[in-house]
């Protein structure tokens, strides 16, 4: 039983990685449920208060990270319409087979909703650039918890090796 609760947590802490560049997936949160299965394991020692900890600063990424790329957008003198064109922009991009659809998709995104709101094209791509570096920065900060939360994972695995293999 131990070792299908490990896989399956091993799972999610992947997924986790993976979910910090994919805006359908919450990187942290998904990491976070691996470290809460890893909680779970008789056999695995996880204190509580990391187990809240973790949970607290996954939630707080997550929040940030509906406002992170609004605010690049807005900060670089985007509208709404632009913060609505990189949504869209991101799930045309996911959907890509183009390398690097996202970003791609996120930065023509804004800049065709900034045109389409009427902004001339200097303004629009001063909004998309803005768009971009706030997705890239949202990514980059979910990445970083997604890897600690990992890094705690291996840790605990490995002290706890003996008693699982």
């Amino acid at each position: 039983m131990d070792i299908l609760l490990f896989s399956i947590a091993a799972s999610l802490m992947a997924l986790g990685i993976i979910g910090s560049f994919l805006p359908v997936l919450p990187g942290p949160i998904t990491s976070w449920v691996g470290l809460l299965i890893l909680y779970l394991m008789p056999k695995i020692e996880v204190s509580l208060g990391i187990l809240i900890t973790t949970l607290i600063i996954a939630v707080l990424i997550w929040i940030l990270d509906y406002f992170i790329p609004a605010l690049g957008t807005k900060k670089f003198g985007g509208t709404k319409a632009g913060m609505i064109g990189t949504s869209i922009g991101l799930l045309i991009g996911l959907l890509s087979p183009i390398p690097g659809g996202m970003l791609i998709g996120a930065f023509l995104g804004a800049f065709v909703g900034e045109l389409i709101n009427k902004a001339d094209s200097k303004t629009a791509l001063k909004a998309a650039f803005g768009s971009l570096l706030g997705f890239l920065t949202s990514a980059f900060i979910k990445f970083v918890v997604a890897v600690i939360y990992l890094g705690l994972f291996i840790s605990k695995i490995w002290d706890h090796k003996s008693a699982l293999f």
